[in-house]
């Protein structure tokens, strides 16, 4: 008698990853998250490393910090909230579109879906059998997904999408701000730089593993933007120390 539960792959045999929209989405949100933390210990840490370079004062490093770090999160968190809310809306025409030609045109439609599910390999027969299967269960969906690409259950919200990026950006952001306030001024860069080095090595391999790519490139494009930036800043802020800027 077999009592394994359906769908569950039988026992030694080969586990199967999940492969639906949902898994997608979690690592489009992954990667943004990533990505986002990237750019928030990067953008601090040019800005506070530059500041470093000008003056050893506490009080003006923590100024620009936060500063930078309030500036950071709420662009970003802004820009997503605008992008996510542009794609929404033309996922929402596109779907009104489709809602109105299947009503207006069922046959034209059914024709529409049939060639596409063709262009995926299906014979002519087995796609209109798959088109008619489609459309009965539910037309609106199926011409979503395999002609627009859409989940109409699944449309991106733009305010969570702003609030991932606002936290992503200020949990980045918080360490090159805490590791050059915290130590004594003759130890401020080498604490800030190293930590924010490792950071980005981890973000650049985490970024590169969720999009299945080899991390090694990634890692040092990632490190040496990051030591770029920070060289550059910091040059540009002693030159302006030493001027009495």
């Amino acid at each position: 008698m077999n009592d394994a539960v359906p769908g569950t792959p039988p026992a030694g045999g080969p586990a199967h990853e999940p492969h639906d929209g949902a898994l997608g989405s979690r690592l489009n949100w992954l990667r943004a998250a990533v990505l986002g933390a990237n750019d928030g210990i990067v953008s601090t840490a040019g800005l506070v490393v530059g500041v470093a370079g000008a003056t050893t004062d506490r009080a003006a490093l923590l100024t620009a910090g936060l500063a930078g770090l309030l500036a950071g999160s709420m662009s970003m968190a802004a820009g997503e909230y605008v992008s996510v809310s542009t794609q929404r809306d033309s996922e929402r025409a596109a779907l009104a579109l489709e809602r109105r030609e299947l009503t207006e045109q069922p046959e034209a439609e059914l024709a529409e879906l049939t060639e596409l599910l063709q262009r995926r390999g299906l014979t002519r027969q087995v796609a209109r059998d798959a088109a008619v299967q489609l459309t009965e269960r539910d037309a609106l969906r199926a011409h979503a997904q395999v002609e627009l690409g859409i989940d109409p259950d699944a449309l991106t919200n733009p305010w969570h999408a702003a609030a991932a990026s606002f936290l992503a950006f200020t949990v980045g952001a918080l360490l090159p701000l805490l590791a050059i306030v915290l130590p004594p001024a003759d130890r401020r860069l080498p604490v800030t730089v190293l930590p924010v080095l490792a950071a980005l090595v981890v973000t650049g391999w985490s970024g590169a593993r969720l999009g299945a790519a080899a991390p090694g490139r990634a890692v040092l494009r990632n490190v040496a933007g990051g030591a770029l930036a920070m060289g550059v800043t910091y040059a540009a802020g002693a030159l302006l120390g030493a001027a009495g800027a």
